[in-house]
């Protein structure tokens, strides 16, 4: 009973003393950020067909349908053309800011509002990848998913290293500045009456625990203190709640996938993956397809593999090498999937689900090489840059007595730009 006690101890003392999985907590808000990101800007000229004004599903159409299922969109909010462009815009902008890790917890939130608005005004647009995204937007907002490759981890590391130095640190301006900003947004949608009862009050939630967070870090003494232990209690454990929910929604996908799989035919006598392959819609590249439909042993392993891998995935979590193996198998079905059927962004969105079990050894391997890869281009490109040389006695300003003139100057900058 005392070893239980103990290791009951022990988890709720993890649980909320740490925001857990820091490098998978990343890689998925990079990875689903990055895919609704491409999204967008591929879709970017058929905005409007899509979403906007001349789609086939119009905004009076959407707007009966919003009445009667409650859903969430910015987009009923006006019919015009300049507000939706608006919306589309903040969507792309909030989804590279956070894809970069700036101001995460705020561009979690205009994530979320932008992947709801646009996909519940066209609900008949998207497919399996639009609602995996569609549900992680939503999961993210409560996790700390940018403690690690995210500008704001830079901010932080900068102002902890100055500190240690004793160098004075200026007082943050653009998180209340920010703050301030959407709390007159908010404010005046909600005196407006555009939005419903039960999205306001977690909007108006979400900004108040920001309003305490900024209090709490700008508070001294014993109460200051404490009061930022308990929100950062609070933080990891809504933090670590969302991440299991990730996780558990993850393995939920697959084992329906899997088990719906089971009961069809076409799975049962190993000819499923033929069929797609040969429909036009997802036959981007009619030769690969037909090289792959060829040999019908390879079509029935396929077949029957992907039901095997979907449905034991779930229980492969217990053995980290057997998860690690299927967990690879199912990027590259994924990858194959995106080039064969031509469905990147679906094969995108579900490795980016599949990413919160990536051990976090290989992320952190991934990390520095990445981070070595970024210094070896900076080097390249700073030695690129000509830098100007101080003789000796020469005032820092002063121009140099051999320096060329404007005009001489010329042809050598535009051969450095041009190289």
């Amino acid at each position: 009973m005392r070893r239980f006690a103990s290791t009951f101890a022990r988890g709720v003392d993890r649980v909320t003393g740490s925001a857990l999985g820091p490098y998978q907590s990343a890689i998925i808000r990079i990875g689903f950020a990055a895919t609704w990101l491409f999204f967008l800007l591929r879709e970017l000229p058929h905005r409007h067909e899509l979403y906007g004004p001349d789609g086939p599903w119009n905004w009076d159409m959407a707007r009966q349908l919003i009445a009667d299922n409650g859903a969430f969109t910015v987009l009923m909010w006006s019919d015009s053309v300049l507000w939706f462009e608006i919306v589309y815009g903040i969507a792309l902008l909030s989804s590279a800011l956070l894809m970069l890790g700036w101001r995460t917890r705020t561009m979690s939130v205009l994530f979320m509002i932008g992947v709801l608005s646009l996909q519940n005004r066209s609900v008949f647009m998207g497919d399996g990848g639009d609602n995996v995204i569609h549900l992680m937007a939503m999961y993210l907002v409560l996790t700390r998913c940018g403690q690690v490759w995210s500008l704001d981890a830079r901010r932080e590391r900068r102002r902890a290293a100055a500190h240690a130095r004793g160098v004075r640190v200026s007082e943050d301006v653009v998180g209340p500045v920010l703050w301030w900003t959407l709390g007159v947004v908010l404010s005046a949608v909600t005196f407006s009456g555009k939005g419903t009862w039960g999205w306001l009050l977690v909007f108006w939630s979400l900004w108040v625990v920001q309003a305490l967070w900024w209090a709490a870090n700008r508070s001294r003494g014993g109460s200051g203190n404490a009061n930022r232990r308990l929100l950062d209690v609070v933080a990891n454990i809504a933090h670590n709640a969302g991440l299991l929910i990730i996780m558990a929604e993850a393995c939920l996908i697959y084992a329906t996938a899997g088990w719906y799989k089971v009961q069809g035919s076409r799975w049962q006598d190993g000819t499923a993956v033929y069929y797609p392959l040969h429909l036009d819609y997802f036959s981007p590249w009619p030769a690969l397809s037909d090289l792959m439909t060829q040999y019908g042993t390879f079509i029935m392993i396929v077949t029957y593999g992907t039901v095997i891998v979907q449905v034991a995935f779930p229980f492969t979590l217990f053995n980290r090498r057997v998860k690690n193996v299927l967990l690879a198998i199912m990027i590259v079905e994924h990858s194959v999937i995106a080039v064969t059927l031509g469905l990147p962004f679906f094969s995108l969105a579900m490795i980016a689900a599949d990413a919160v079990f990536l051990p976090t050894s290989f992320l952190r391997r991934v990390g520095r090489r990445a981070e070595r890869a970024r210094v070896r281009v900076t080097k390249a490109f700073a030695g690129r840059v000509p830098k100007a040389v101080r003789l000796p006695g020469q005032r820092a300003g002063e121009p140099s007595s051999d320096a060329p003139g404007p005009r001489e100057a010329e042809p050598s900058v535009g051969g450095a730009a041009k190289g």
